[in-house]
């Protein structure tokens, strides 16, 4: 259940109402927002009925959560989650840009890329440390060499960072460098890396799994929510299906069907949902208009010299481009729509 508190609800209600929760074994979440706080409490209708909380003070409404979702459900926040990412509000009105290489190759790769990327007004940097690939034998990143170089890029241009952890035994080197965590699409399903994100104090990107439906990716979700990490950011990065003309099929539909179950805020990856520079900017653009969130995507001073997925880096100007048009398509939106909390 969703226990919405009144507006002037004092931090006394707010108390007992957590007393009657944990006193029935029920584990709770106090959730803040400007209009009004709200306690989250997934599993209580097993311990107790909404005519026991409903009569206490402070208590405006109670909601029945009935998604197996318990977490990610759009019923269990009395609005759109907004996950803040080294002061950049992924969910809100405004736009987010995650750009920058596939990997950190060297100092002078990513500095460059770094800087174009910061004078674009994109506040993000992407790029891996750490790289799961298909083959054992393509380049998987500088491990703590590329976080050091992360880390300093960061310092430099004052960008928040964005990389991935591939897994459990490397996830504190990941955390003491990322703003936003990572999980990679092959990742999905990686239970014991989910829960370890779950217990990271940095908020989390989930992409989805290549072959996974959206209730599979919702509880992919659920696995890092249940384990305290209330910030996850959703990512559609394109799905594997019987086409040949690009590396996956973005799936633009699952972008409103997403955010008409779940209040955490989704975006979208155009790079490796199409794997080809010249498709990337109109999928961005079809993403944007469809209601993500954000945008992520590879961008690389020399892709043809590039270590890793060169063939859907966008050039500086090519990157630049995107940037204008995507952030038109939302102004439209916003112009369009004021007051609208962006789920179409």
């Amino acid at each position: 259940m969703l226990i919405l508190m009144d507006p002037g609800a004092t931090a006394e209600q707010v108390r007992t109402v957590m007393d009657v929760l944990e006193g029935a074994g029920v584990r709770a979440y106090v959730q803040d927002s400007p209009a009004a706080t709200s306690i989250l409490a997934p599993h209580a209708s097993k311990a107790l009925k909404a005519d026991r909380i409903e009569p206490l003070e402070g208590v405006s409404r109670v909601v029945p959560i009935t998604s197996p979702f318990k977490l990610a459900s759009a019923d269990a926040a009395p609005g759109r989650t907004i996950v803040d990412v080294r002061g950049v509000k992924v969910g809100g009105r405004d736009l987010t840009l995650m750009a920058g290489p596939c990997g950190v190759e060297s100092r002078e790769q990513l500095f460059t890329v770094a800087r174009y990327v910061a004078e674009s007004g994109a506040r993000l940097l992407r790029a891996g440390a750490h790289k799961p690939r298909t083959s054992p034998y393509a380049f998987q990143g500088l491990g703590e060499e590329g976080l050091e170089l992360l880390d300093q890029a960061r310092r430099e241009f004052d960008l928040g960072i964005v990389t991935e952890a591939t897994e459990v035994e490397t996830f504190d080197g990941v955390e003491r460098v990322a703003d936003l965590v990572q999980i990679g699409a092959r990742n999905m399903q990686n239970f014991a890396l989910l829960k370890r994100a779950g217990r990271s104090s940095r908020p989390v990107l989930l992409k989805r799994g290549p072959a996974a439906t959206l209730e599979e990716w919702l509880f992919a979700a659920e696995y890092v929510l249940s384990e305290g990490n209330r910030n996850v950011i959703l990512c559609e990065r394109g799905i594997r299906t019987w086409s040949a003309h690009a590396r996956n099929t973005l799936d633009v539909s699952v972008i409103p069907a997403a955010k008409a179950l779940t209040h955490l805020p989704v975006i979208a990856d155009p790079s490796h949902a199409t794997g080809r520079r010249d498709l990337v900017i109109p999928c961005a653009r079809a993403a944007v208009a469809a209601g993500a969130d954000g945008i992520i995507v590879e961008t690389h001073c020399q892709p043809s010299q590039a270590l890793s997925d060169g063939p859907q880096a966008l050039l500086p100007s090519d990157f630049l481009q995107m940037v204008g048009q995507v952030t038109a398509i939302r102004d439209l939106l916003v112009k369009d729509s004021p007051g609208a909390t962006f789920c179409f």
